[in-house]
């Protein structure tokens, strides 16, 4: 039994009531944006029929992410993040609210689409940093690593639950309701962000502005632990995200809907509950002291395991069922090294940085993990239209492993980085 409770998550973050209160609010609303996160392709490629015009979602993401996820975090650094807060998460409300309109009123113009998606995304790259450095003025450093895991936890279960229910509903409610179901469930973040404390204006060193965000890369560049950390995150999500095939892969190789349906939600959900079910079995995390070698060993696992899923994709003319079925497990294989890989990264950042720069460092954390996804979509939509989708994933594969490799011989420190952890 004391074996089990050392394998399944640690839940005292859930002592504290602000912590408690986001975090519940977040299994509410993280279901209705990941309706949104799986609308906007399906949208797209029903109107379109084209996986170039899907993976045109990462460059209309990238751009916003880039750019207000650094100065996001400039932000969180100088003003109340209570405040940036509540004005993001109002932000987001509003953008999901005209997403909902555009389909109500039956738009197919995919260049309105993917503007709404670029405002939404800035809104989201200022609000993450923001609501990640405010983490440890909530919960203590011991905490951090298990306050992560949870939260990474529900966002990856709601990553699952939302394009199940989306795959399943689009057929037959359209794309409107789902854009509606995100727009109301983001009022329960509005109502937790507004009951936190105001933690007052930091005393950072400069204004809001290029200057500020030059000094968190100068800040980062002098942490090479640190700097390998994102370097081998943007390898393994850059060459290695396979998510804006799913719709073509769906419908062409595994007889799906073109609007969605059942094949393309597993697709989705997959990678998410690898997740989650590593999230729930994260208490072996805090034990590891070797955290640089474990996130090295985390993304050689996710390199591989796409490697495996389109090599199955490719097969799937032949034995359609059974490929299927691997497919699927090794994306959720993937899902689980990444979900560890994080849970590593982000506790790493988050205890090394000092409060003045953490808001910074989190705006250039939040442009590496979200960013690098959307430029894979880019580069795997081209490569798709290219190589067709099963070479696309495959390779991308390969590219993680010996990126990842050749990152390790070249940065031996990181390889080497451990922590002592205090007895408690």
């Amino acid at each position: 039994m004391s074996r089990l409770r050392g394998l399944v998550a640690d839940t005292r973050p859930l002592r504290n009531d602000h912590f408690r209160r986001l975090w519940i609010a977040n299994i509410i609303t993280v279901i209705g944006a990941q309706l949104t996160v799986v609308a906007v392709p399906a949208q797209i490629y029903a109107d379109t029929g084209s996986s170039a015009y899907v993976g045109l979602t990462g460059l209309f993401g990238l751009v916003p992410l880039v750019v207000f996820g650094l100065y996001g975090g400039a932000l969180a650094d100088h003003f109340d993040r209570r405040s940036i807060m509540i004005v993001t998460t109002v932000g987001l409300i509003v953008t999901s609210g005209l997403f909902y309109v555009q389909a109500a009123l039956g738009s197919t113009n995919v260049w309105l689409l993917l503007s709404l998606f670029a405002v939404q995304q800035a809104f989201f790259a200022v609000n993450q940093p923001t609501r990640s450095a405010l983490l440890p003025r909530i919960v203590s450093a011991e905490l951090l690593p298990a306050a992560n895991s949870l939260n990474m936890t529900v966002f990856q279960a709601g990553a699952i639950a939302g394009p199940l229910v989306a795959g399943v509903l689009i057929p037959f409610v359209g794309f409107s309701w789902l854009y509606l179901i995100d727009t109301v469930t983001l009022f329960a973040t509005l109502s937790a962000v507004v009951r936190l404390p105001r933690f007052g204006a930091i005393a950072s060193g400069a204004a809001p502005g290029v200057r500020s965000v030059i000094e968190g890369f100068a800040y980062l560049r002098h942490q090479p632990v640190l700097l390998m950390s994102f370097v081998v995150d943007i390898i393994a999500m850059l060459f290695g995200m396979p998510r804006a095939l799913f719709p073509e892969i769906a419908h062409i190789d595994f007889g799906g809907s073109d609007e969605g349906g059942l094949v393309f939600a597993l697709l989705f959900a997959a990678i998410p509950a690898g997740a989650v079910l590593g999230g729930v079995f994260s208490g072996w995390v805090s034990r590891v002291h070797r955290q640089g070698l474990a996130v090295i060993v985390c993304i050689l696992v996710w390199g591989f395991a796409m490697i495996g899923f389109g090599l199955a994709v490719g097969l799937a003319d032949r034995w359609q069922g059974p490929m299927l079925l691997v497919s699927l497990a090794m994306l959720v294989i993937g899902g689980a090294a990444d979900m560890a890989s994080a849970a590593f990264r982000t506790s790493m950042l988050l205890s090394a940085a000092t409060d003045e720069m953490r808001g910074r460092l989190q705006g250039v954390f939040i442009v590496v993990v979200a960013g690098g996804p959307r430029v894979a979509d880019v580069l795997h939509g081209a490569a798709a239209a290219a190589v067709g989708t099963a070479a696309a994933a495959a390779g991308g594969g390969v590219l993680v492993v010996v990126g990842t490799v050749i990152a390790a011989l070249a940065v031996p420190s990181f390889v080497r980085y451990r922590i002592t952890r205090t007895a408690t």
